[in-house]
């Protein structure tokens, strides 16, 4: 019988259930599409009563194989979604998506109670991004919905309310804590002002640190269960583990995330009008951050292109970086792309195709485009830090334009790729777990490349 440690990964589309051994390797996987339901106004959103069914029936099906004996149980999921609690241990509302159109008015009422934003922003290390900001979430629920927000005893963060699901016991962490709630004053190191002021900390629970465990018996079975871990920073953690030197790692998929663990500056005005935010680590240090909307806007100009030159959706898939290509375009450099998810103050009002010969020609300009903007979001986290190093993970890795500019940009930097399809799962089995892992870790089991500069 295999001694296992298993994980949940709740992502916002794949549902995933990983066992690994005790030396990490993946030795089963079991993943789910569950629909969606919406919320009292109609927004779509995650359907709780669905996911803890599944968690449940998954998790008590693993149980009874005879093949895998389960030492340890942990929870990654995505962050800025809380679960409200009632007196009994009952969910009180939906899970309300974040992406949910916050009030103007209750917006307004916040700032001009607790002053501008980017003041905030800075103390809380969050740029104000309405619902994505989970602590305004709570602001939202007691102003609009009073009598509701009375009934709650405590609110969860999505990873907390995985492990209360089989420990009964409610708590906060470090990493869902830190990632841009606007609840955390990262100089004071406690809940911010506002969040003391408006009562809300009596309704989160005490703070754990991420590594901590709780020795429980379900179902006749001793298990050591997690508290859960906020995705971002779980997928950080096999990096920071197994390497010692300062680096960053880029992770690329809907959003283009920088992240430094190796930059504890306090953010300042300028740092939130950009987009910087700061995550918290599993010991409550900072990680600096920057990001953009980078796979979304991708994705929204590559759909204009194929239907501009009469392509197949996939078919940008198979465009290699052409250096005759680029060195043509970067003669004479020029803006092209209007983007239309990233609010930027530049020229064209509309994306402009007609200069390009070719569907490739166009499309090394997008790169280029979003090239730029990268290279500042890298800058922003590196920030006065001494990196050295870059890895690069995520959808991007398999963009041979991307990564041939990565390596073209950053040439004064050891530049990698690594190809991990376990990221925050792994995390989420290694933070509860007694067993080191090595230097060589990430090299074994990340399929790492080194990229080589561009020679023109």
């Amino acid at each position: 019988m295999n001694k296992v440690n298993a994980v949940f990964d709740i992502g916002k589309t794949n549902k995933k259930f990983f066992l690994f051994d005790e030396d990490y390797n993946e030795v089963y996987r079991d993943y789910v599409n569950l629909p969606l339901t919406v919320d009292e106004d109609g927004c779509e959103t995650e359907n709780l009563e669905m996911l803890r069914h599944w968690i449940k029936d998954t998790f008590d099906g693993i149980l009874e194989d005879p093949r895998f004996d389960v030492k340890t149980l942990n929870f990654s999921s995505y962050g800025a979604s809380l679960v409200h609690l009632d007196y009994k241990g009952k969910p009180l509302t939906p899970l309300y998506n974040y992406i949910k159109e916050l009030p103007q008015e209750v917006s307004d009422a916040f700032y001009k109670e607790y002053g501008d934003p980017l003041d905030i922003g800075a103390e809380t290390a969050s740029p104000s991004s309405g619902m994505l900001n989970s602590g305004t979430q709570l602001y939202w629920l007691k102003q609009t919905k009073p009598e509701l927000f009375a009934q709650i005893k405590y609110s969860l963060h999505l990873p907390q309310y995985l492990s209360y699901l089989f420990t009964g016991i409610p708590v906060s962490e470090y990493t869902s804590i830190g990632c841009h709630t606007n609840l955390w004053n990262f100089n004071e190191e406690d809940y911010h002002r506002w969040v003391h002021a408006e009562g809300i900390d009596k309704i989160l629970p005490p703070i754990v640190p991420s590594s901590a465990s709780i020795n429980t018996t379900y179902k006749d079975k001793k298990i050591k269960i997690g508290v859960g871990i906020h995705d971002s920073s779980s997928a950080l953690l096999p990096y920071i583990l197994s390497k010692k030197k300062p680096f960053l790692l880029l992770s690329t998929g809907t959003w283009s995330i920088a992240l430094n663990p190796f930059n504890s500056e306090s953010l300042s005005r300028e740092d939130i009008a950009d987009n910087c935010l700061n995550y918290l680590r599993i010991d409550g240090k900072r990680v600096k951050a920057s990001r953009f909307f980078m796979g979304n806007e991708y994705r929204l100009q590559v759909e204009k292109l194929c239907e501009f030159y009469h392509k197949e959706y996939g078919y940008h898939r198979d465009v290699k970086f052409d250096q005759a290509i680029y060195l043509g375009l970067i003669e004479k450099p020029a803006v092209y792309f209007k983007f239309e998810g990233i609010s930027l103050k530049r020229l064209p009002h509309e994306t402009e195709l007609e200069p390009f010969d070719t569907f490739e020609e166009a499309y090394h300009q997008l790169m280029i485009e979003l090239m730029e903007l990268q290279i500042d979001t890298i800058n922003r986290a590196i920030g006065n830090s001494k990196i050295k190093r870059i890895y690069i993970d995520g959808g991007f890795t398999d963009n041979d334009v991307f990564m041939k500019l990565m390596a073209h940009h950053f040439s004064s930097y050891k530049v990698l790729s690594t190809h991990s399809p376990l990221g925050s799962a792994l995390g989420a089995a290694m933070v509860i777990s007694d067993k080191q892992i090595t230097s060589s870790f990430l090299k074994e089991n990340y399929r790492m490349k080194k990229l080589v500069p561009l020679l023109f």
